[in-house]
């Protein structure tokens, strides 16, 4: 992969990576440093990706390890009060369900974050977590099912 590549990739993916790292860390210092250091070590291993098609999968899992890792050197409880202002709308109900994702345990939020917002595939997400697809999928809906319960929506019964 060449740097002008390589470059050009990063930086269409940088607010996809920021949101990610919202999902996993509260401090925002906390979570520039942990893209700034998935965006260097992406770069320091570029040569080891064997299939450029799965670059974006492939950075996001290094910044997910990197967030952990930040987590785990200052012994930091992951949870965020919000998402930035740019991922959800400025309406009421908008707010109050990128608050109630941001209260959700981490096995729903971080998932529910990288399909309905930034958009991966469910196997992307299996990848970068490293978890079998149908647990992404029962993460999935889970976590849908909570978000129904605490808003007062009855579950759709198929006819």
């Amino acid at each position: 992969m060449t740097k002008d590549d390589f470059t050009v990739q990063i930086l269409d993916m940088k607010k996809t990576l920021y949101h990610v790292a919202c999902g996993i860390l509260r401090s925002e210092a906390d979570r520039e440093d942990a893209v700034q250091e998935a965006i260097l070590k992406a770069w320091e291993k570029r040569d080891s990706l064997k299939n450029e098609a799965a670059f974006r999968s492939w950075v996001t899992r290094i910044l997910v390890n990197e967030c952990y890792d930040i987590c785990r050197r200052s012994g930091k409880v992951i949870v965020l009060d919000e998402l930035p202002e740019s991922v959800a709308p400025e309406d009421t109900e908008g707010r109050e369900l990128r608050s109630l994702i941001m209260q959700m345990d981490e096995i729903y939020r971080i998932p529910i974050i990288m399909f309905y917002i930034e958009g991966f595939s469910i196997r992307e997400i299996s990848e970068i977590l490293h978890i079998p697809e149908g647990t992404v999928k029962s993460r999935l809906f889970a976590g849908r099912a909570k978000l129904r319960s605490v808003l007062g929506e009855e579950e759709e019964v198929p006819v």
